[in-house]
């Protein structure tokens, strides 16, 4: 299951309503720890500037650069890191992160790190198929 839910009627990003609790919408969570940079997949913290969200893929699951496919229950990190975007997943709790095969471009302003994300998530999430 995911943390994400679809955008609005318009097509725009759904965004996490100041309730003081849970966020219910595409609202991902952040990790105050230094940021991975790139380190091999199993020694990868995130950061300040990284979101994470639970996903489950579609058939084919996703490819990585260091296992080749995972499927089932993931988590899918976006992290910012010196000008550049690094989409990472892992098995949902385990401890290893593979860097998603194609998922690295540069992104000249941090701020587009929400919106890299709800992208990313919107791709891969796929329960249904």
């Amino acid at each position: 299951m995911s943390d994400a839910t679809p955008g609005g009627p318009d097509g725009t990003p759904a965004t996490a309503e100041p309730t003081g609790g849970t966020p219910t919408t595409a609202a991902p969570t952040s990790t105050p720890t230094p940021p991975a940079g790139d380190v091999p997949a199993g020694d990868a913290p995130a950061g300040p500037d990284s979101r994470t969200t639970d996903v489950v893929p579609g058939p084919g699951g996703v490819m990585t650069d260091e296992v080749g496919v995972v499927t089932g229950e993931l988590t899918l990190r976006t992290e910012y890191d010196a000008g550049q975007v690094t989409l990472r997943v892992q098995y949902k709790d385990a401890d290893e992160w593979y860097v998603v095969t194609g998922g690295r471009a540069a992104l000249a302003d941090p701020a587009g790190l929400d919106a890299v994300h709800a992208i990313a998530v919107a791709l891969v999430d796929r329960p249904e198929g």
